[in-house]
């Protein structure tokens, strides 16, 4: 338990203080006042004073803010700070940059975790090994068996499961000729060749829905093979699970409003509590990469163009960067109410969930 939260405090911590620092850098960047830079919410238990900020680790670890002077209008400067300095008076454009520096943060910081989970414990990938044939089909009928190893397609040398899906999936149904490694029962290795027309099936995609796609007809074995790798690979391998992470979340987002993800997945604090916690115990590695995840979906939720979100202020300042003039301060009151009404009611949803499948154990 102790490991657990001391995990959650850390994880949470670490990503909201990234966020609020992109924020910080870029506003202090172009001279901007900030009065504090606060880890935590609530009452303070720890501050200091430096120049003319103050920067404080506060009492509640799951949340955190960078106070900009002169964040509306109608702000009051704080002692010891010019209107120069106010966030509310410098021209759109700057204000843009400055919202979008938290989101960005967050980005980059997951691409620095992926690099280090790559260079540190290398990367794990799926073995192109045949765990089942299914009946009546291609594979079926060329004799795959399973236990075999799909060595290369055509020439290509296959080291992937993944490799090897999309080699047949760009095959639009030619004939492959596919060499396979295959022991027998004293353990003997040969490698034979066959040949085979993928045909098209349906098959359930990673979000549950049905799509088509030429298929052999096999099904993995689980088989895992992980490879060290040197700095520049590791570049290489950071940058795309980077890449392949924003692409899921973002899928992930649209499926939920397309409603093909069902509402009751939506997670929130308990159960993000929960998978940090078991990752904890299964090593530093596994904290690493969840870590890099969490902060993706924290830049990708902030960005959504939702008000009190960064979001929600990117849509401001590029409405203001159109069309030259601010948005009427009316509009914005309202659209601020309900943005909070909104991020309320989602709160509040997701702990229920998280409530509810605590109870179905």
């Amino acid at each position: 338990m102790l490991m657990t939260i001391l995990a959650v405090v850390l994880v949470f911590g670490g990503l909201i203080f990234f966020h609020e620092l992109g924020h910080f850098s870029v506003a202090r960047a172009f001279g901007m006042g900030v009065s504090t830079f606060s880890l935590g919410f609530g009452p303070k238990i720890l501050k200091k004073k430096r120049g003319k900020t103050e920067y404080a680790l506060s009492l509640i670890p799951l949340g955190g803010y960078v106070a900009l002077v002169g964040e509306t209008d109608e702000a009051e400067l704080p002692e010891g700070f010019t209107r120069e300095e106010s966030f509310s008076l410098r021209p759109a454009w700057q204000r843009l940059l400055v919202v979008l520096a938290g989101p960005v943060a967050n980005l980059l910081l997951a691409l620095i975790l992926c690099v280090i989970v790559a260079l540190g414990w290398g990367v794990t990938s799926m073995l192109p090994s045949v765990g089942d044939v299914q009946a009546d089909t291609p594979a079926q009928r060329a004799g795959l068996q399973k236990g075999d190893l799909i060595l290369s397609i055509d020439g290509r040398a296959i080291s992937t499961w993944q490799e090897m899906s999309d080699t047949i999936a760009a095959s639009n149904g030619a004939t492959l000729t596919m060499e396979i490694g295959r022991k027998d029962a004293q353990g003997r290795e040969s490698v034979l060749e066959v040949q085979l027309a993928p045909e098209r099936s349906t098959r359930k995609t990673l979000f549950g829905e049905t799509e088509t796609a030429w298929l052999i007809g096999i099904r993995s074995s689980g088989a895992i093979e992980t490879r060290e790798l040197g700095f520049l690979d590791s570049l290489r391998a950071g940058f795309d699970q980077c890449g392949a992470m924003i692409s899921l979340t973002w899928q992930g987002f649209v499926k939920l409003v397309e409603r093909v993800v069902p509402a009751d997945q939506v997670g929130g604090p308990i159960m993000i509590a929960q998978v940090i916690g078991e990752q904890a115990s299964a090593g530093l590695a596994g904290i690493l990469g969840l870590a890099a995840l969490i902060s993706i979906n924290l830049g990708i939720l902030n960005l959504l163009p939702v008000p009190v979100l960064d979001g929600g202020t990117v849509v401001f300042c590029l409405w203001e960067i159109i069309f030259r003039r601010p948005i009427n301060k009316k509009v914005l009151d309202y659209s601020m109410r309900v943005g909070v009404a909104l991020l309320i009611a989602l709160m509040i949803f997701a702990t229920f969930n998280d409530v509810m499948r605590l109870i179905r154990g």
